[in-house]
């Protein structure tokens, strides 16, 4: 069984979600929003790796996955989404973690079926999969997309590989 830490990073807010993985069943463990304050940048990035820092600490992942970087129209958003990117992934280096990355498309056809879904589609199907009552905050819910879509990745690597289980994000 492994503890799956999935991140949305974000310049306002930070999603973050935690599921149990074993042999291809989900767990829901917990998710939320780390909301940034601060007028500048480096205190909202110092407020990222700090969250993520004691997410970490708390419920100790096997694992880490995070949204990659896609390519938006206005640069600016794009190179700050970059940086709140660059300071959850720090946290999780400094905690000795794996980091894994995964593109929006994929994460979404990891858990909707296509990679053009919207939000309201992924919200949802984190919710029948997970098997919740309420449906989790747009960016807590895509963090447990990108955690569903890591353990499904996983999840074909082992069976590809022979390996029979794994241990902080490396497979034996």
């Amino acid at each position: 069984m492994s503890l799956i830490l999935g991140i949305d990073p974000g310049s306002r807010a930070t999603g973050y979600g935690l599921l149990k993985s074993s042999q291809g069943k989900l767990v829901y463990v917990a998710s939320g929003c780390i909301r940034l304050t601060g007028d500048s940048l480096a205190e909202r990035l110092h407020i990222i790796f700090k969250g993520v820092s004691q997410i970490i600490q708390q419920y100790e992942p096997d694992d880490f996955a995070i949204e990659e970087v896609f390519m938006a129209k206005n640069a600016g958003s794009a190179l700050k989404l970059g940086q709140a990117r660059g300071a959850a992934i720090v946290a999780a280096g400094h905690a000795g973690l794996n980091v894994s990355e995964y593109s929006a498309r994929k994460v979404k056809q990891a858990v909707v079926g296509k990679g053009s879904a919207d939000k309201q589609q992924v919200q949802q199907m984190i919710m029948a999969l997970l098997g919740l009552e309420s449906c989790p905050q747009s960016d807590a819910a895509d963090a447990l997309a990108i955690a569903v879509c890591h353990a499904h990745t996983k999840q074909v690597l082992i069976k590809v590989s022979g390996a029979t289980r794994s241990r902080r994000g490396r497979l034996r």
